[in-house]
């Protein structure tokens, strides 16, 4: 029985939760790391596949993985040669989604202070993503190249998993899909089996709340507007 103080808590942690983009330079300990995965792993998943497999990068590891990318990155001749394995979005942007898009780019910069002709401090907001945003950890998410759709759905709630795990922990994270333009970076420089092909990265760690683009808080549709209650 889940008393009303534990569904509050639950609640919390699930509203709380926001893609963070600038973190503390403060260690999160291997053991909540540790604990945190392994709470997340009670998602459910079809028959039991368990289709996620995680690299936790700190220290050395997080700079190395950084710099290899940023170093390809930042030169327009290399990153063109770097493509997504999977397409995240949609290939043909429609209405409400295109809008719901602009809207929560343009209120992050805004906060930033970058307009549309600051084509340059735009590249680099994106750029921080392969910092992890300054955050301790880096996680580095892959799945088995055999598994299909179903799988993806059962990662899905993995991922939240662990986000709602951290809010718990007073820990705040960033999903980040950006990773997967350089998976063959990311192949490299963790010796990922060929089997495996990278889902995303999250950065996680403690938030800077002095930071102004951690007070973005993104707007969330009415029930109205994507529930149907049959009856």
């Amino acid at each position: 029985m889940i008393s009303s103080q534990q569904q509050e808590a639950v609640d919390a942690a699930i509203t709380s939760r926001r893609s963070i983009r600038a973190f503390l330079d403060k260690p999160v300990e291997q053991a909540d790391i540790a604990r945190i995965l392994e709470v997340a792993a009670r998602a459910p998943s079809g028959t039991n596949t368990q289709p996620w497999k995680v690299y936790v990068l700190t220290g050395q590891a997080r700079t190395a993985l950084s710099d290899a990318i940023l170093a390809v990155h930042t030169r327009p001749e290399l990153s063109r040669q770097h493509t997504e394995e999977y397409a995240y979005y949609p290939r043909e942007w429609v209405s409400p989604f295109i809008d719901r898009r602009r809207k929560v780019g343009w209120d992050l910069y805004s906060l930033l202070g970058l307009t549309r002709e600051d084509k340059a401090g735009m590249a680099a907001q994106h750029a921080r993503n392969f910092r992890f945003f300054d955050a301790p950890v880096g996680l580095i998410f892959t799945i088995d190249r055999i598994m299909e759709q179903g799988s993806w759905l059962d990662y899905g709630m993995f991922l939240q998993n662990i986000m709602v795990a951290a809010r718990g922990r007073g820990l705040d994270t960033c999903p980040q899909a950006a990773f997967t333009q350089y998976h063959r970076i990311i192949a490299e420089q963790l010796s990922l089996p060929a089997n495996e092909r990278v889902v995303c990265g999250m950065a996680l760690g403690w938030a800077d709340p002095s930071k102004i683009e951690n007070s973005l808080v993104t707007e969330r549709e009415p029930l109205s507007t994507f529930v149907h209650f049959v009856n």
